[in-house]
């Protein structure tokens, strides 16, 4: 193990504050100041083993508004169950407290973080939030668990995001055993582009929609990391056995191509199919209708797909996502 992890025993440094081997720390990284000159520091948890393995980060909050990933991240730590046996875990609740503490997927200077990497210490707000990940936090790690949820009122079902032909994105995907995994293209300025770049797998977890708990996408986030932790030979079997239901491990569907059905009419919304389920070619999923009972519009699906994402919102324009839907093939 010492061999394949020659450098395991050197201290980790995040913000000038080392970590060696052994040790647990939490480390406030600073990232900038309100206009009230007040200091936004991202808290970073370090739980370090003696013996060498894999360092694995998790991350959430990048979207401040979405809270899922914070609260699988927060479980965790609170139930002490990311604590490695061998390797390091590097875990970060919240990244985008700007967009946090103000509803928002955005920093105030209307950017997206995960469009912003590598960043720029001298660069936009968002542009510096990623730059200050990108320098302190990027450089330690083997592989990371990103944490999001549905945008708007999109309800993503549990599902994991990669580029499955590369690296051992598929083995580790495949470990978290999700319900679905989705070979997915990397985004200009993402995190999972510059990790991939870098030689680093970053996995995207998506579960449930943003301003919301919801308990069944936190409870497969929580399952999913411990088993991914499992298969990196950082716990045993028995700490895998804490987590209640991550000794489940299902064959993930594989989704290829995924494409999103929108509102043909503008009006009141409805689904009639499950998230997560397989419909069929000519099944009437929704219907699109008018308030005042003039228009009823059946939705009818056009192909054999999967349902991944469902919008929640009752009143939709024309245009509107409506349906996110996953094939296995091309």
């Amino acid at each position: 193990m010492q061999n394949e992890f020659p450098n395991y025993h050197k201290d980790i440094v995040i913000d000038g504050v080392s970590v060696a081997v052994g040790e647990e720390k939490q480390i406030n990284l600073n990232i900038a100041k309100l206009p009230s000159r007040t200091s936004i520091d991202t808290p970073v948890f370090v739980y370090r083993s003696k013996e060498a393995g894999k360092t694995l980060l998790l991350i959430a909050g990048m979207h401040g508004d979405e809270i899922n990933g914070v609260e699988i991240i927060r479980q965790l730590i609170s139930k002490e169950l990311i604590i490695p046996k061998r390797g390091t875990v590097i875990a970060i609740p919240l990244l985008n407290i700007y967009g946090f503490l103000n509803f928002s997927r955005e920093v105030p200077d209307g950017k997206d973080i995960n469009r912003s990497f590598p960043g720029s210490k001298d660069g936009s707000l968002a542009s510096r939030v990623a730059n200050a990940f990108t320098t302190e936090i990027l450089p330690h790690i083997d592989l990371g668990l990103d944490f999001h949820t549905g945008g708007g009122r999109i309800n993503n079902y549990s599902q994991i995001r990669c580029l499955t032909t590369e690296g051992q994105n598929e083995e580790y995907a495949r470990a978290f055993s999700p319900h679905f995994i989705i070979n997915s293209k990397l985004r200009d300025k993402s995190l999972r582009g510059l990790a991939q770049k870098m030689g680093k797998s970053i996995l995207v977890y998506e579960g449930g929609e943003s301003q919301r708990l919801n308990r069944a996408p936190i409870k497969e986030g929580m399952r999913g990391a411990v088993r991914l932790m499992h298969h990196l030979n950082m716990i045993d079997d028995e700490d895998l056995s804490k987590m209640r239901g991550a000794e489940q491990n299902l064959e993930p569907i594989i989704l290829q191509k995924t494409s999103w059905m929108r509102a043909k009419f503008s009006g009141l919304f409805r689904s009639f199919v499950k998230n997560g389920s397989m419909i069929e070619e000519g099944q009437v999923i929704g219907s699109l209708t008018d308030p005042f009972g003039e228009l009823h519009h059946d939705i009818i699906c056009k192909q054999d797909c999967h349902i991944i994402a469902i919008n929640h919102q009752a009143v939709v324009n024309q245009g509107d996502a409506i349906f996110h839907l996953g094939k296995t093939s091309i």
